[in-house]
């Protein structure tokens, strides 16, 4: 799939721009609606405290306060009903589960309650479409809009390329259409392989499990 991005390099934009842009488009997207794309098996999420609890290793304490913010959740998922916005979401497992994802299957599983289509493909479906290397991390904003967004070597946030190009917007969010309907439900994969899982243990902040 990487190859579908090779003759467009799309314009370059800092984290902050890509953040500030795309919560300020998100709210306008049309009738196709937001389409995400989820490879990587670890990711640093800094400043959010659900994942800054997990990464001090207190696995308790983070599930709490994931547990404290679904009351938030729910309110965005309304919101996002009443304006028309349909959220699907497409995350690749790798087993093992390395700790990180482990612990966002739990943050993934508290948005689909709330009203999110998530979907969990694994090796099948995706060893197809790696041949030039792996799938990037996509996000699509309707007809008109995508990010593919980057990370450094930690896993963290580092900025995005924005496509505008609505040819390739329109294969690309194809590719994570046909990955979502050949995924499975968020809600089965959960109650067959991560429900009852121990705590990870190591440091997941250092990418410990991958």
């Amino acid at each position: 799939m990487r190859e579908l991005l090779d003759d467009d390099a799309g314009e370059p934009m800092t984290r902050e721009d890509y953040l500030a842009e795309f919560w300020q488009r998100f709210w306008t997207v049309d009738e196709v609606g937001f389409w995400k794309l989820e490879r990587r098996q670890h990711f640093r999420e800094p400043g959010y405290d659900v994942w800054e609890a997990f990464a001090r290793g207190d696995w308790d304490e983070s599930l709490r306060r994931l547990e404290g913010d679904r009351a938030e959740i729910e309110a965005e998922h309304r919101r996002m009903a009443e304006q028309g916005v349909r959220v699907s979401w497409v995350r690749v497992v790798e087993p093992p589960l390395s700790a990180y994802v482990q612990w966002n299957l739990h943050v993934l599983r508290v948005r689909e309650q709330c009203g999110s289509g998530v979907r969990v493909v694994g090796h099948p479906q995706v060893a197809p479409l790696e041949a030039s290397g792996p799938l990037p991390e996509l996000v699509a904003l309707g007809t008109g809009l995508m990010y593919d967004v980057l990370y450094d070597r930690s896993g963290t946030l580092d900025g995005a390329r924005r496509h505008t190009d609505a040819r390739l917007i329109g294969r690309c969010r194809q590719v994570i259409a046909d990955l979502y309907a050949a995924g499975e439900p968020l809600r089965d994969y959960f109650a067959r392989e991560v429900a009852g899982l121990p705590a990870p243990a190591g440091s997941p902040a250092d990418g410990a499990g991958e």
